[in-house]
């Protein structure tokens, strides 16, 4: 995965993004996981909301 954080906060949300996206890796092998899948899934998807804020702050201020 290559990415250039902007700024500590883009880094931190990169990073957890990347720590949900191998727990995902990991549970599509155990049974019965896809509730927990799912969960996950919707985490993510609130830390990549998250991160489209803080870049499109970073534009804005530029």
């Amino acid at each position: 995965m290559s990415y250039e954080p902007g700024s500590l906060d883009c880094r931190l949300l990169i990073d957890a993004k990347h720590h949900l996206e191998l727990a995902l890796a990991s549970l599509s092998g155990l049974p019965q996981s896809d509730h927990i899948q799912r969960q996950l899934k919707a985490v993510h998807q609130q830390l990549e909301g998250m991160h489209d804020l803080k870049r499109s702050m970073q534009v804005d201020d530029a």
